[in-house]
């Protein structure tokens, strides 16, 4: 085949995979190339007896991919919130554990995002409709979706459409038996069956010399890659913690800090799969502001675990931290929105696909909208070169 009669896909990601099956089903030929062995890219689930994501990962069930995914069969086992462990949700306020957050935050929470203004940061205009404390609390509780230190500063609608989202019920939070691992791994058997060419462990240092070809990277990746320094967007920095615990009753199912933006949650409440019987599987994440380190954010890990997990040092069986910089996804400042950002179509037939690109949705929906969009470009890129050189195959 004409080489320049094929997709070229950066990146095995959610968003590559993603844009890999599109453009195939499209009957294009595509290859993909991921950097590392594994795919899967900030979906990785770990090997070994802790199932544990590359951070805390769920699929929600009212994002476009649910059905895109469901239709071709690639959802699989999917785990819902335990309804037996809606009890053991526990909010950090005022430096103790409670059972409920402020009543404020769920009426604050089912306003529609549309009535939150753009160019106005969340805590302000939270503040003016249900006072400042609530309005902390209901920024600190949206972190879940946000991964950014300072929630209360970030464009009202922006915030408002994750936090309305974040506490929607039922809830939409899904979650893949064994880990998302277990998602890209159909997700890269389809491709393959669809024609796609995958080679993993293979690093692209510069652009290849055919068009289209589709950078679903991290935008720091790709502004490398593409020599474009204007491949920029605020994101946010945050401290991961995982934990393997040895089984104690009455441990929280979920601890949201609503003194400062933090979660942890006990993933194997839903799926006992991700550990070993006996264990649990806890994973969190804590923002850190620009002039903090991992260290304080595993600082208040800490503290929210010698509140709401006595013993746990001595019941650990397991743990692994990390620093996320630039890799959780974009965040919208006030006065901008999605498409304010690096834009999809990057001309000369180069197309940009993940979660800090302009396309709408919440985490790894930003992901599937990019990857879906970059691919019809390609593809329709791709019919206009066969047209120019009819005859070739």
């Amino acid at each position: 085949m004409d080489p320049s009669h094929r997709i070229t896909v950066i990146g095995g990601g959610f968003a590559g995979l993603t844009a890999a099956i599109s453009a195939a089903e499209s009957g294009a030929a595509v290859t993909l190339y991921e950097a590392h062995r594994t795919l899967g890219g900030r979906g990785r689930t770990a090997e070994g007896p802790y199932a544990a994501n590359d951070g805390p990962h769920a699929l929600y069930s009212r994002g476009p991919h649910w059905a895109w995914l469901r239709r071709r069969g690639l959802l699989g086992p999917m785990a819902t919130p335990p309804l037996r462990e809606s009890h053991r949700f526990r909010f950090h306020r005022a430096g103790a554990l409670r059972r409920t957050p402020p009543l404020g935050v769920f009426t604050l929470a089912r306003r529609k995002a549309e009535t939150a203004p753009v160019d106005t940061d969340f805590m302000t205009w939270a503040t003016e409709r249900a006072g400042p404390d609530t309005a902390r609390a209901a920024a600190h509780y949206a972190a879940v979706a946000l991964f950014h230190h300072d929630p209360g500063a970030l464009s009202a609608a922006f915030v408002q459409e994750r936090l309305r989202r974040a506490t929607a019920l039922p809830p939409e939070a899904r979650y893949p038996v064994g880990g998302w691992g277990r998602l890209t791994g159909r997700m890269a058997a389809h491709a393959r069956n669809l024609g796609v060419r995958i080679e993993t462990a293979v690093r692209i240092d510069s652009l290849p010399e055919h068009a289209p070809v589709i950078v679903a990277t991290s935008l720091e990746a790709a502004r490398r890659l593409l020599k474009d320094d204007s491949l920029r967007w605020t994101g946010g920095r945050t401290a991961l913690l995982d934990l393997a615990l040895r089984t104690r009753k009455g441990d929280p199912f979920i601890v949201s800090d609503l003194d400062a933006p933090g979660w942890l949650e006990r993933f194997t409440a839903q799926d006992p799969s991700l550990a070993p019987a006996g264990e649990q599987l806890l994973q969190g994440h804590f923002p850190v502001g620009p002039d903090e380190s991992r260290a304080d954010g595993i600082a208040r890990a800490e503290n929210l675990l010698d509140l709401g997990f006595p013993g746990w040092r001595a019941r650990t069986a397991w743990r692994r931290e990390s620093l996320a910089t630039g890799r959780t996804g974009a965040v919208d400042p006030p006065g901008t929105t999605w498409r304010d950002r690096p834009r999809i179509d990057r001309g000369q037939g180069v197309f940009l696909a993940g979660d800090q690109v302009a396309a709408p949705g919440v985490l790894s929906e930003v992901s599937f909208n990019s990857g879906i969009a970059a691919a019809a470009l390609a593809v329709q890129q791709l019919s206009a070169l066969k047209e120019q050189s009819p005859g070739v195959a």
